[in-house]
C-alpha cells in the first residue's frame, strides 16, 4: 500500500498508508532505522454502540494537509455510530516529538463515553528482537526501548487533570499465534499487562465524556530519544509547553518556510502554485538534517525487493538539491554537498548509493565484467551531476567567493576522474546507466560528464587556475565532439540511447532504444535547444513513449520491464513515470516562443497533479490503466522534477509577457484556504 502524507523534521519521519495507519517511523536519521519497519500501528475508537479501527470500510476519510504546512488534516466520520473526528498530526520542528490532535464530535442527542485507542507496533533498530515495552508510572506513559533507542507513548484527555491514559496494555506479537495488543482494545477494555519483551507492541486508552451534539479535543504524542533521560525531558516539555503550542509552532514554521521561495509564485494559476509548494514540503520530509537527500522512504517496497529506496543516490540528490537551490533553500543543499565531499573516494568518484549515515549502501553492480576483468561498479553521471549542481549552488547562493575548499576537496579530484575515465575516442568509459540496468556509454551519462567538466572549468577560471580551466574546457569539447560522432544516428535522424562495447568486434554496438533520459542531451547543455537533431529526437521520444491509454503520461523507455503490467508495448511502452512526463514538459517550456506555446507544458504539469494522491504525494510511476501509484511513494525525484519545471515555466512566462502578468487567467479566482491548526 503506497505511502502518503509524510511528516517530519529532518530527524524523525512518519509515513502513513492510504488508510491513514502509521507504517514508517524513522529515527534518528531520515531513511535509516525504521522503528516500525512497515508494521501497522492502529488507531481506533470505542463507543457504547460499537468499535472501529480507522481503516474500517465504514469510516469515510478525506486525507490532506493543512495548506502550506506539514501538519495533516484527516477528516473522518463513521455515520452509523454517529461519530466524526479530525486528526491533525505533525512532527515538532524543534524537538523529536510526534504530535496527534484528535477532535471528536458526538453527532447523537445523548451523552456518550468515548474511548480512543492508540496502538504502536515497533521494530526498534528495524527488527523485533529483544525489544522491551513497559508502563512507566512516573511518566504515565508506555515506554519502548532497546539499546540506545527510547520511545514513549502518551496521551491527554480533555476530561483529565494531567496527562495519563485511562488504560494500557503491553504484549508480544507475531509469535505463538499472538496478533498484538490492539486486539485487546476491541471490547473497550485493556488488560493492563505492565511489561513485555521480545517482539512487542502496546496500546493506550484515552477516555472522555461527550455531551449531546458536542466535540472535544484529545491529544497523543510519541517522544524519541537515545536515552531515557532524553525522553523524560521531552515528556516534561509536553506537560508544560502543551502539545497545542508545539503543533501550532510546527504549522506556523512550515507556512513561513514554504513561502520563502523567491519566485513570483503569484503569477501561477492557483492549482499550480499550491502544488508547487506542496512539492517543496514533501521534498523536505525526505531530506535528513545531516545532508542525505533520500530517494524514497516507502517500506512497502520491501515486500517485493527485500530492500528499500531509503538511500542517498548522488544523482537524485544532485538534481533535488538543484531544485532546492533554485527555490532559495541554500542551507539544505549546502549540507548535501558537504555529505558528498565527505564520501568522495580517493580516486575522485562517488559510489552507487549511500546510507543516510554516509556509509556505502547496498548495490547489485558487479566489480567484474563478463570476462572476469575489473570494472567500476558506479554510475558516472552521479559524480558528474554533483559537480554540475555544485557550481550552480554557489552561483545561485552568491557564495562563489567561499568555494575554494569545495574546489580543492571535490571539484579537482572529481573533474580529474572524469578526465581520466575516458577512452581513445574521447567518450567516457562504460558505467551503469541512471536506471541501473545496463553497463555502457549512455547519452544521459555523456551529457552529465560534459556538464560536470564545464562546471569544473568555471570553478578553475574563478580561482585563477588557468591551466585547469583550459584543460577541463578542452576535455569537455572532446566529449562533445565524440558524442556528435558516435551517439548520433544519421540514418534515423536522431540520437542513440547508448553504446555497448563488443569485445569480439572491438567496437561499440549502438542501442537504438528510445529512452526519455535522452532529454539530458539538451538539458545539461551538450547540444543547443534548437539543434535540429535535438528537435527530431525529442519529437520521436514523445511519439513513441506516450502511453496510449486513458491515463497517458510518458514511459521511461521502449518495453520497460520494471513493474510491467502488459505485454502490449505498442500501446504501453512502459508505465508512465512522473519524472519522464515532466522532462518533456521542460522541453516544451524551453522551446516555447509565445505564452500560448506554454499550454501543452501546463497540461503535462496538471497531468502530474491529477495522478498524485489528493495530498500531493507523487509515486515513482502509475498504473497505465488505473492510474494507481506504483513502486514507491512519494519519490523525492518526482517532486523535484515538478519544482524545476514550474520554476522554468515561471521564468519563461515572465520572459514572454511584457508586464510579467498572467494571460488567460481569471485574476478574480479565489483561493480556498484550509483552516489553521486551532
Amino acid at each position: 500500500m503506497a505511502r502518503d502524507l509524510p511528516i517530519g523534521n529532518g530527524n524523525v519521519l512518519i509515513n502513513f498508508d492510504a488508510a491513514y495507519n502509521i507504517r514508517d517511523m524513522y529515527y534518528p536519521l531520515v531513511g535509516q532505522e525504521n522503528q516500525s519497519s512497515d508494521h501497522l500501528s492502529h488507531f481506533g475508537i470505542w463507543c457504547p454502540e460499537g468499535f472501529f479501527w480507522i481503516d474500517d470500510p465504514e469510516v469515510s476519510k478525506k486525507l490532506n494537509y493543512l495548506e502550506d504546512s506539514l501538519v495533516t488534516n484527516a477528516d473522518c466520520a463513521h455515520e452509523r455510530l454517529g461519530l466524526s473526528f479530525v486528526i491533525r498530526d505533525g512532527v515538532d520542528v524543534q524537538q523529536n516529538v510526534f504530535l496527534r490532535k484528535v477532535k471528536v464530535e458526538n453527532r447523537f442527542d445523548v451523552e456518550r463515553e468515548i474511548k480512543l485507542y492508540f496502538h504502536l507496533d515497533l521494530q526498534i533498530y528495524g527488527n523485533g528482537v529483544g525489544d522491551t515495552i513497559y508502563y512507566d508510572p512516573e511518566l504515565t506513559s508506555l515506554l519502548f526501548y532497546k539499546g540506545h533507542r527510547y520511545m514513549s507513548l502518551s496521551c491527554l484527555s480533555p476530561d483529565a487533570e494531567k496527562a495519563m491514559p485511562s488504560g494500557y496494555a503491553t504484549g508480544q506479537k507475531g509469535i505463538h499465534g499472538l496478533e498484538g495488543t490492539w486486539r485487546d482494545a476491541e471490547d473497550g477494555h485493556l488488560g493492563g499487562n505492565a511489561i513485555a519483551q521480545g517482539s512487542v507492541d502496546g496500546v493506550i486508552e484515552l477516555t472522555m465524556k461527550l455531551p449531546p451534539k458536542s466535540a472535544k479535543d484529545a491529544w497523543f504524542w510519541v517522544c524519541f530519544g537515545r536515552t531515557k533521560q532524553e525522553v523524560e525531558r521531552l515528556e516534561r516539555l509536553l506537560r508544560t509547553a502543551t502539545p497545542q503550542k508545539l503543533l501550532q509552532r510546527t504549522h506556523d514554521h512550515w507556512v513561513k518556510w514554504v513561502n520563502q521561495d523567491a519566485h513570483q509564485l503569484s503569477l501561477l494559476k492557483p492549482d499550480l502554485e499550491s502544488f508547487y509548494k506542496r512539492c517543496l514540503l514533501i521534498t523536505r520530509t525526505n531530506v535528513d538534517n545531516r545532508g542525505a537527500i533520500i530517494a524514497a522512504n516507502d517500506s512497502d517496497i520491501l515486500k517485493f525487493a527485500k530492500d528499500t529506496y531509503s538511500y542517498m543516490w548522488p544523482r537524485d540528490g544532485a538534481l533535488v538539491s538543484h531544485a532546492l537551490d533554485r527555490a532559495g533553500y541554500y542551507e539544505l543543499s549546502r549540507k548535501f554537498f558537504d555529505f558528498c565531499i565527505k564520501v568522495l573516494t580517493p580516486e575522485g568518484y562517488l559510489m552507487h548509493k549511500y546510507n543516510p549515515d554516509s556509509s556505502v549502501g547496498s548495490s547489485w553492480h558487479p566489480w567484474v565484467d563478463s570476462r572476469g576483468n575489473k570494472q567500476l561498479a558506479i554510475q558516472e553521471d552521479e559524480t558528474a551531476l554533483v559537480l554540475y549542481t555544485l557550481w550552480h549552488h554557489h552561483k545561485l547562493a552568491g557564495t562563489i567567493a567561499n568555494s575554494r575548499e569545495d574546489y580543492e576537496k571535490f571539484v579537482k579530484p572529481a573533474a580529474d576522474f572524469l578526465v581520466r575515465y575516458r577512452d581513445a575516442s574521447g567518450l567516457p568509459l562504460p558505467s551503469y546507466d541512471l536506471w541501473e540496468e545496463r553497463y555502457g556509454v549512455l547519452a544521459f551519462t555523456v551529457s552529465s560528464v560534459y556538464a560536470g567538466l564545464i562546471a569544473a572549468a568555471r570553478f578553475a577560471e574563478y580561482h585563477q587556475d588557468k591551466v585547469r580551466s583550459i584543460y577541463y574546457a578542452d576535455i569537455a569539447g572532446q566529449v562533445k565532439k565524440a558524442a556528435e560522432q558516435y551517439l548520433y544516428a544519421p540514418d534515423q535522424n536522431r540520437f542513440l540511447r547508448a553504446l555497448y562495447w563488443n569485445y569480439e568486434q572491438n567496437t561499440y554496438v549502438p542501442d537504438y532504444t528510445l529512452d526519455m533520459s535522452m532529454y539530458a542531451l539538451f538539458d545539461f547543455g551538450l547540444f543547443e535547444l534548437e539543434d535540429p537533431r535535438i528537435v527530431a529526437t525529442m519529437k520521436i521520444l514523445k511519439e513513441k513513449l506516450w502511453v496510449q491509454t486513458d491515463i497517458g503520461g510518458i514511459a521511461r523507455y521502449e518495453n520497460d520491464y520494471y513493474h510491467q503490467v502488459t505485454n502490449d508495448v505498442a500501446k504501453v511502452p512502459g508505465n508512465p513515470w512522473f519524472i519522464c512526463t515532466l522532462w518533456y514538459a521542460e522541453w516544451l517550456v524551453a522551446s516555447a516562443k509565445t505564452v500560448q506555446d506554454l499550454l501543452e507544458a501546463e497540461k503535462l504539469m496538471r497531468w502530474a497533479i491529477l495522478h498524485a494522491a489528493p495530498s500531493g504525494a507523487m509515486a515513482e510511476q502509475v498504473h497505465p490503466f488505473t492510474g494507481e501509484p506504483m513502486s514507491v511513494s512519494p519519490l523525492t525525484w518526482s517532486h523535484a522534477s515538478f519544482i524545476k519545471v514550474t520554476q522554468e515555466y515561471l521564468s519563461k512566462l515572465k520572459l514572454l509577457t511584457s508586464k510579467g502578468t498572467k494571460q488567460a487567467v481569471d485574476a478574480s479566482e479565489d483561493k480556498v484556504l484550509e483552516p489553521v491548526v486551532h
